[in-house]
């Protein structure tokens, strides 16, 4: 499995992965998306509910069937160490320049939940933005994760995470296609 890095915030890994899926099947994927009919009705926080975000889920049955099902599952097994889990749900998001993003969790802490996050696009510029940024306990951001062409990151749930909108620069929407798990 060619891990790129592992970093953790407050002793929980983060573990990034490039190069498990080519170009062409990231450009595949991005294709898809853009035809897909997206939904503004997915909230960060209870607190942010009314600044809601483009989502579209994505049936189990339809993601097993994606490129990126099996190296997820892959991943994830070595992020636990061979520890089986299982995805519970899938979904992709679309940020654009202007849309406002919340700080979150996908899963409390202790429930040893995971969320395997896929960046789709063909190309990404540094100065366009949209990383994933990971904060400790105090909020203070720890770990940025540029959005690369079909990188994955898998980390546990329960850190606080955002994903940031492209600059304005950017005119292509940041794809990010979230698998959530839970120990099987």
């Amino acid at each position: 499995m060619p891990l790129t890095r592992t970093i953790q915030v407050e002793d929980r890994p983060i573990r990034v992965y490039d190069d498990l899926i080519s170009l062409p099947h990231v450009r595949q994927l991005t294709e898809a998306f853009m035809a897909a009919n997206f939904v503004r009705g997915e909230v960060a926080r209870p607190d942010t509910s009314q600044f809601r975000h483009w989502a579209m889920n994505i049936p189990l049955e339809t993601a097993a069937q994606l490129v990126v099902y099996q190296p997820t599952l892959d991943a994830v097994r070595d992020f636990e160490n061979g520890d089986a889990y299982r995805i519970y749900r899938c979904y992709c998001n679309h940020a654009a320049y202007g849309d406002m993003l919340f700080t979150h969790t996908d899963a409390q802490p202790g429930s040893k939940g995971l969320t395997a996050l896929w960046y789709i696009a063909p190309e990404w510029n540094v100065e366009w933005g949209g990383e994933t940024l990971f904060y400790n306990k105090d909020m203070d951001a720890e770990v940025a994760v540029t959005p690369r062409p079909g990188r994955l990151v898998v980390f546990d749930g329960s850190i606080t995470h955002v994903g940031r909108p492209p600059n304005r620069i950017c005119y292509a929407p940041r794809y990010t296609l979230a698998f959530k798990l839970e120990p099987s």
